[in-house]
């Protein structure tokens, strides 16, 4: 079974049984597959990784269209003008303003609070090259917004997608992103060359 097949209700969700199929359809052409199940939480941040080519949205893409699941994204607020802004909320997208105070932590986890669900997605790497300084705004964000992080992983060498566990965020950022990291060790994006492993 490419796709888990009892979702939780918990799961925001968008789109109709045509992008749904549409999704299914790309899913079986490149078949790749989902390991694990989705947690039943109403709000979650989710971190993706390892993120190393274009190519791992291309694979995330139709799964996300064939379970209808309404991934929210960060963006600068100044996108979010006439005529896109409804699109690009409706979407899931989430306008930040990089001065405010309190910087981008406080606005989603602001948004958390606003939402009765909602699950935010980031690449912790922030970028395709290899980086061994990952960025911890999404530990940030976790923290403030008292919500748990849902680990999930590109796995190219088997052709799936891993929904590795949920974590906890204790508000030491350093702790936290240490264990974070060891848990994607398992794991070989596209670009090996692009990865960064982190010695246990």
């Amino acid at each position: 079974m490419s796709i888990p097949k009892n979702l939780p209700e918990e799961m925001p969700r968008i789109g109709n049984w045509f992008t749904k199929n549409i999704g299914l359809l790309i899913v079986k052409l490149l078949g790749w597959r989902i390991d694990g199940e989705f947690p039943p939480e109403k709000k979650l941040m989710v971190a993706l990784a390892p993120h190393t080519s274009n190519w791992d949205f291309v694979v995330a893409m139709p799964f996300i269209m064939a379970l209808r699941l309404k991934a929210s994204w960060m963006m600068k607020q100044e996108a979010f003008i006439f005529p896109f802004k409804r699109l690009f909320m409706w979407l899931g997208g989430i306008p930040t303003n990089r001065a405010a105070p309190g910087g981008m932590a406080k606005q989603v986890a602001s948004q958390f609070r606003e939402n009765e669900k909602m699950w935010v997605a980031i690449t912790p790497e922030g970028t395709r090259k290899r980086n061994d300084n990952w960025k911890n705004g999404f530990l940030r964000i976790a923290y403030a917004a008292d919500v748990p992080i849902l680990l999930v992983a590109w796995d190219f060498p088997k052709k799936r997608i891993c929904l590795d566990s949920l974590y906890q965020p204790t508000g030491n950022l350093e702790t936290d992103m240490r264990e974070i990291r060891k848990r994607f060790n398992h794991y070989r994006g596209r670009c090996p060359e692009n990865q960064s492993i982190l010695e246990e």
